[in-house]
């Protein structure tokens, strides 16, 4: 059969979705100058395929420009098409980036870190997801039988994941029923967020070629687990040295390290609507779920939004080297560069206003009154996206970080996707997102 092979161009958009373009391999070239031709009001389009009400109507011109350092190819060897898209930025027609282009925010928010602390971001995503298809037997949390039964999907995978250019760390059967955790190595700047959107995507096609489904919603059964994204990162300086650790801080923490993670639990309450923006993202974010209730810094506490991680060494060098934090109030209805883009501005900002190292909790903070987490500094996170919303756009501070007219378009993007939920039951909304993540 005659073909001429198509690329797709596509963007990270606020609804967490890839979406773009496909044109001829052959104008490859043309394409990297010009871009394809995208329309503004492509933002309000929901993860439910509505579009919410939009600034931009029908008018405007954007183009989405292909990055060729974000390119992949992946040829599955089994018969099928090789796959090929490209990550790119939305500009306006001068070639600008454009408002709500959530790749050149992130860019945005890397250039602020930088310039504020004088490092730049190292960072991994780790994610979890699950098989759609059938009922999964039990006993198999951690097991070998259930990394067996899945087994050939995971060699494809990780082979796939190679091919696109990743670093494949590890595969493992998660706690949930077919629920399943793949992380990769680390990423430099927005490098790290291109990876985590070429990972889920990569997966998906992965397990399509293999005859399965999977998600990456944030929950399929409140009764049961849900699938996060843990963000890893530390920092550098210019000259690529370490600039996390410091034996002397708290936990380990640098001066730059605190005043970061300062800020972003400090502006916590109000990111996390960018961060975990899905209506069912809040079933998650509960006490006792390991996931994230509260705006706090634990050590190797996987209840805490933020916690220092572990290392395997006892020399200095070694350990400065590994040192990181995770942040994990998070999951895949986020755009991962939106997301990381969000968690930036906010240490951004720690650093700027030079905010004191955190305390690390070992406790328990579901068992603390209002009062006595007020006292310490300590939040409930927003337990409805509704109310996560609110808090973003009554904090001016955090409205500032972004590009005019961002906050108010993603507002309403958001009231959109949560209009196509109303009168639904939480069986409903939770199996609504299964199916589009």
């Amino acid at each position: 059969m005659i073909t001429n092979p198509l690329v797709f161009a596509l963007t990270s958009d606020i609804a967490g979705k890839s979406r773009g373009k496909a044109f001829p391999l052959k104008e490859m070239q043309k394409r990297l100058k010009r871009g394809v031709g995208w329309t503004p009001t492509n933002v309000q389009i929901t993860c439910f395929d509505a579009i919410a009400d939009s600034p931009f109507g029908s008018l405007g011109d954007l183009l989405l420009i292909p990055d060729a350092d974000a390119n992949v190819e992946l040829d599955f060897e089994d018969g099928g098409p090789i796959e090929r898209f490209m990550l790119g930025d939305i500009t306006d027609l001068d070639g600008q980036p454009w408002t709500c282009c959530t790749r050149s925010i992130l860019k945005s928010a890397l250039a602020g870190l930088k310039e504020a602390g004088g490092v730049e971001l190292i960072a991994a995503f780790e994610h979890e997801f699950q098989f759609l298809a059938g009922v999964a037997p039990e006993g198999e949390p951690y097991g070998l039988n259930g990394f067996t039964r899945r087994r050939q999907f995971g060699e494809t995978l990780m082979a796939a994941l190679e091919q696109a250019g990743l670093h494949p760390d590890t595969f493992m059967k998660e706690y949930g029923p077919d629920q399943y955790e793949v992380t990769i190595g680390p990423s430099q700047n927005h490098r790290a967020a291109d990876e985590s959107l070429i990972l889920r995507e990569v997966t998906r096609m992965t397990a399509a070629r293999c005859g399965e489904a999977v998600t990456f919603t944030p929950i399929q059964d409140p009764a049961s687990v849900g699938n996060g994204v843990h963000i890893h990162m530390s920092f550098v300086t210019e000259a690529g040295e370490p600039a996390t650790y410091d034996a002397n801080g708290v936990a380990g923490m640098s001066p730059i390290t605190g005043s970061f993670i300062a800020g972003v639990l400090k502006y916590l309450d109000s990111i996390v609507a960018f961060t975990a923006p899905s209506d069912i993202s809040y079933l998650r974010l509960t006490p006792h779920r390991w996931s994230a209730a509260y705006n706090n810094l634990g050590f190797r506490d996987r209840e805490a939004s933020v916690r220092i991680c572990p290392v395997t060494s006892t020399d200095p060098e070694s350990i400065a080297r590994q040192y990181n934090f995770e942040f994990r109030a998070a999951d895949c209805s986020a755009s991962p560069h939106l997301a990381l883009a969000a968690i930036l501005f906010a240490g951004t900002q720690g650093i700027k206003d030079q905010l004191p190292m955190p305390k690390v909790t070992e406790e328990d903070l579901s068992l603390l009154s209002e009062s006595a987490l007020s006292e310490r500094g300590y939040v409930r996170l927003p337990e409805t996206l509704e109310s996560a919303l609110a808090r973003l756009n009554a904090n001016e501070t955090v409205r500032s970080w972004f590009p005019d007219q961002f906050v108010d378009v993603y507002l309403t993007h958001k009231k959109g996707e949560l209009a196509y939920l109303d009168g639904k039951d939480i069986a409903e909304r939770c199996a609504a997102y299964a199916a589009v993540y």
